[in-house]
């Protein structure tokens, strides 16, 4: 069961390789989390992974998992909650894709959109029922700042992450008084492997502090979490910004 910071004891991550999942196991584990799921598709990366978290003294797990393949969802995920209560899902998977390159190849961004939208939307729902089932635990969403608003540079991956964004803040909604709290986090620009191909944005965060910021997001209850906290000011300027201005913008 969760403290009463709101921290767990237990945690399934969805996307078990991603370098801000993993940063924010290790925070969990050395405030109180004790069993971990790491769910992902079968790797030497996976594994070292859970040896990782195993060396701080976890008891950790690791169950294939592909976010490409729905209709698996809930006999896997179900496995998982069988063994005993979760108190926090992290859905962490996602796709960047490349822009140019998807722009010309649309079964490549359907593929992001698949990865990022429509198996988040499965594997979402899986686990927000098994948390009901339970009565207790949070569901906490990697969503991002490209979701606020579609940017040419990337407006493919942007819009999944529109759609994740606000399926999750539904989700949130269908959820309040049942025991089961959703919180969305929208991190800008995170330093990671994904990303070290390109240009850095303003305001670039590093897997850690996007970690402290769930961390608090929880002790809190928090249902929207930026990730630095000046992205909110930011976003909600560019979000109303003429459609006219907005495109001309060097972003």
């Amino acid at each position: 069961m969760k403290d009463a910071f709101g921290l767990p004891q237990s945690l399934l991550v969805l996307g078990g390789t991603s370098e801000i999942a993993l940063a924010t196991a290790r925070r969990l584990i050395a405030r109180r989390t004790r069993t971990v799921w790491l769910a992902g598709r079968p790797s030497p990366a996976l594994e070292e992974a859970a040896g990782q978290l195993r060396g701080l003294g976890a008891d950790v797990h690791t169950v294939a998992f592909d976010a490409l393949d729905p209709t698996s969802h809930d006999a896997v995920l179900g496995k998982v909650f069988a063994e005993g209560d979760i108190d926090m899902v992290l859905l962490a998977f996602g796709l960047l894709g490349d822009q140019a390159r998807d722009e010309r190849n649309p079964e490549a961004a359907v593929r992001v959109a698949q990865t990022n939208y429509t198996g988040a939307v499965s594997a979402g729902l899986v686990c927000a029922r098994a948390l009901q089932s339970q009565g207790h635990g949070s569901l906490v969403v990697m969503s991002s700042v490209a979701g606020e608003r579609a940017r040419r540079a990337n407006f493919i991956y942007g819009s999944s992450k529109a759609g994740l964004d606000a399926f999750a803040q539904g989700l949130g909604d269908a959820l309040h008084g049942t025991g089961v709290h959703v919180m969305v986090v929208r991190p800008g620009f995170v330093r990671t492997r994904m990303t070290a191909d390109l240009p850095e944005a303003p305001l670039a965060t590093t897997p850690e502090a996007v970690a402290t910021a769930v961390e608090l997001g929880l002790r809190r209850r928090s249902e929207t979490v930026w990730v630095p906290g000046a992205l909110r000011v930011v976003m909600a300027a560019l979000r109303h910004l003429p459609r006219g201005v907005f495109r001309r913008l060097p972003i």
